[in-house]
């Protein structure tokens, strides 16, 4: 069990890091178009984690409240969405092509605030692999082993592209590679990080697991609407971005059922 807890905690930051590692021998960041087609894979992916590895489960837990077994799903996701827009509001962050930060004002640089932006997004998949491998160590039965590691490798695939959005930009705009390379890797250890915390917290009050499934299932679900389908949508248009959102869906859809 050990081995599995660990493995499925450091899937999502291997890809984050796998991706970044992309800055080292590639002489120029993606195209615009490439950019948005791995964006709208990205918000497919996390969109079904969202639905069919939290939102479902958390239903599925709080069966016995008969008809109002929703509610608990219902008040979890509000907390989730609410929650990263707090963070959305409070920490100082720059998204990709923008020219002014969001959050408190603050004299960070151009690129730091570029690693806070992919932190912020990172946070909630970090709380997602967490609160689905505390379920499984709780013997829940809606969280099966292979439903925890599908989620985990769904998140780890769309972390892949997202590592080498991150760490291209920050090589372009100055860094050296191996800087460039380094804050790629930086905004991803957030994952683990996360995951590990929200184990410990949740495994204290499982009584309430269907509540922290449905948080992490809304923050991931602020974080495409707020970012990766306004970015997926940007420049001129192109259906690239709604066909790679639903191969992201369709795989991460296949992988939790296949899987579990």
């Amino acid at each position: 069990m050990r081995h599995e807890l660990l493995t499925g905690l450091l899937l999502p930051f291997l890809g984050t890091a796998l991706g970044s590692g992309c800055v080292l021998f590639m002489k120029r960041q993606p195209g615009k178009l490439v950019q948005r087609a791995l964006t709208g894979f990205a918000s497919g992916v996390m969109v079904a984690a969202s639905i069919w590895s939290l939102i479902i489960p958390s239903i599925e837990q709080s069966s016995s409240k008969g008809k109002l077994s929703f509610l608990p799903a219902v008040i979890g996701f509000w907390c989730g969405i609410l929650f990263l827009l707090l963070l959305d509001c409070l920490i100082p962050h720059l998204h990709m092509d923008a020219d002014k930060a969001e959050g408190l004002p603050s004299k960070l640089t151009r690129t730091t605030m570029m690693v806070l932006a992919v932190t912020l997004h990172n946070i909630p998949e970090g709380m997602a692999v967490g609160i689905v491998y505390a379920g499984f160590l709780s013997d829940s039965a809606e969280v099966t082993t292979g439903g925890a590691f599908a989620l985990a490798l769904g998140i780890a695939i769309q972390n892949f592209p997202e590592g080498a959005i991150i760490s291209m930009p920050l090589y372009s705009n100055g860094k050296s590679k191996a800087k460039a390379f380094a804050g790629g890797v930086l905004s991803g250890a957030v994952e683990p990080i996360g995951a590990v915390l929200t184990i410990l917290f949740a495994g204290l009050f499982l009584p309430a697991m269907p509540y922290f499934m449905s948080f992490a299932a809304g923050a991931m679900m602020y974080v495409v609407v707020e970012e990766l389908i306004p970015e997926m949508s940007q420049g001129e248009h192109s259906n690239v971005g709604v066909l790679m959102f639903s191969a992201g869906f369709t795989l991460m859809m296949t992988l939790d059922v296949a899987l579990s």
